[in-house]
């Protein structure tokens, strides 16, 4: 009777999202985030179809939590609770690691840090996505590919080094302002992200305009003979009516494809044809 007793009160304390020893516990320091964040590149080192990226997560945080739980049915259930599905951009996984860590050292129930992982990490996959992959990858990369198009063989390591820069800049930012703010910080990101992502777009669209005028390569070679006079078509109505007109036309006109669900190897394949036809009839 009293063995039943016992598995039954064990039974009970799994199944509450309330920790057995709710004594908050400091732990983290400065160099303590820092390690998080180097644990935090092998994120998808685990990565499946069934819970995404939560080995890597748990990994990411693992040390943390057996400095925090010293009860060892605690550590057991935070582990197994860390372990549910998860999945974020892996740039930005390291705010809600700061979010996480900090209401764990504070012994928050389970169920309050179940509520902000799910609320978080759907919004940060997305900004991250679009700020990461499709503004500041583009940008950097088209960097590097212009500077190794010009024979400079610093283009690729270029690349390298600024991306990297941002890389960890943003992880180790993010890792500060997520732990030392804490939960504060949902509200006051919230209330950036537009401020942010309208400005990320303004930039992008400056340096795709400049990337289209300076690496897409687009002449009509037609000249017109009207008695001894001739008229290039390019230099006398296109480049007179605004340089790099033609550039920026197929570019919209590759846009409008793309919009029309047009994959990328479709596009890719029209350009080569339209490269090839033109050439040939003597249009380019």
């Amino acid at each position: 009777m009293v063995s039943d007793s016992v598995n039954t009160a064990d039974n009970s304390a799994n199944l509450s999202t309330a920790y057995i020893d709710q004594t908050p516990h400091k732990v983290v320091k400065k160099s303590t985030l820092w390690i998080v964040v180097l644990r935090s590149l092998l994120l998808q080192a685990s990565f499946n179809y069934e819970r995404m990226q939560a080995a890597g997560w748990l990994y990411g945080i693992m040390n943390v939590l057996k400095k925090i739980h010293q009860d060892k049915r605690d550590l057991a259930k935070s582990m197994r609770m860390h372990l549910e599905f998860f999945n974020t951009h892996p740039f930005l996984v390291n705010f809600i690691m700061g979010l996480v860590l900090a209401m764990e050292e504070n012994k928050e129930d389970q169920s309050t840090i179940r509520s902000i992982k799910v609320a978080t990490m759907g919004p940060l996959g997305g900004i991250g996505d679009a700020l990461c992959w499709l503004t500041v990858l583009p940008i950097l990369a088209g960097l590097g590919a212009s500077m190794a198009m010009q024979g400079n063989p610093m283009g690729p390591i270029i690349f390298l080094i600024l991306f990297n820069v941002f890389q960890f800049g943003v992880r180790i930012g993010l890792m500060n302002y997520g732990y030392y703010t804490g939960v504060r910080a949902i509200s006051t990101m919230r209330e950036q992200t537009k401020r942010i992502s309208h400005a990320a777009s303004i930039v992008a669209l400056t340096v795709i305009g400049g990337l289209i005028a300076s690496m897409i390569k687009l002449k009509l070679a037609w000249v017109i003979h009207v008695g001894q006079a001739t008229v290039s078509i390019q230099d006398k109505v296109f480049d007179a009516i605004m340089p790099n007109l033609l550039p920026l036309c197929y570019t919209l006109i590759m846009f409008y494809l793309l919009k029309k669900s047009y994959s990328p190897v479709k596009l890719i394949g029209i350009t080569i044809a339209c490269g090839l036809i033109g050439k040939f009839i003597g249009l380019f």
